[in-house]
């Protein structure tokens, strides 16, 4: 497939327990976050490889990722397959609310050969919650250019009210190269720099 947009819908597991139904409401004052750790294979410590911008409508935050990419075959480390980027961040939500996580839409760029498999697969908790299960997103080879993947979470868990907690995201990227061919390179990647490419967090929001 050349230029081809891939659209997955999942269903994201749970936090750990059902919380009450949403309200409609969404916040006037403007939210803001402050992202407090980056780290992982693909996005090091210390390396300006991630920044968080919060909708104007309060809607959603969009992430955005640099030169975040897993890649296998020829020339590439055999390290380089499999890449991970954890982002703690924290949303500062106005008094009387809080939020969810209810839908994630994840697009990058991927080039994968013939026989070569690749994965894009996150979890979400707050922190002192357990994290969400891991669904594998997966793209198989032939396959040159953007994709867009969709997770839609089956039930809301809200940040307790009053209480900051930092929210936690793990991302990875997997590729699998197809051994009949060593010579070509494949990969798949979430690199802002690519126009367009960005991770976008849908928020449900509640009155407390």
């Amino acid at each position: 497939m050349l230029g081809t947009l891939v659209i997955t819908s999942l269903i994201l597991s749970s936090f750990a327990a059902p919380a009450a139904a949403p309200t409609t409401s969404v916040p006037t004052e403007k939210i803001t976050l402050d992202i407090r750790t980056i780290n992982g294979s693909g996005c090091p410590a210390g390396t300006a490889t991630a920044a968080a911008d919060v909708a104007p409508d309060n809607t959603s935050f969009t992430v955005y990722y640099k030169n975040f990419k897993a890649r296998a075959g020829d020339g590439a480390p055999a390290t380089d397959f499999r890449k991970n980027c954890q982002i703690n961040v924290l949303v500062h939500v106005p008094q009387g609310f809080t939020y969810a996580i209810a839908s994630v839409n994840y697009r990058g760029f991927a080039h994968l050969e013939n026989g070569a498999k690749a994965l894009e697969q996150a979890n979400y908790y707050f922190t002192g919650t357990s994290p969400t299960a891991r669904i594998a997103h997966p793209l198989n080879g032939p396959f040159h250019g953007a994709w867009e993947m969709t997770d839609t979470a089956d039930v809301l868990v809200y940040a307790p009210c009053a209480e900051e907690r930092n929210l936690n995201i793990n991302a990875e990227l997997r590729v699998n190269a197809d051994a009949a061919a060593p010579n070509s390179l494949s990969y798949i990647e979430m690199d802002s720099e690519h126009g367009s490419v960005d991770t976008i967090y849908h928020f449900s929001w509640k009155r407390c």
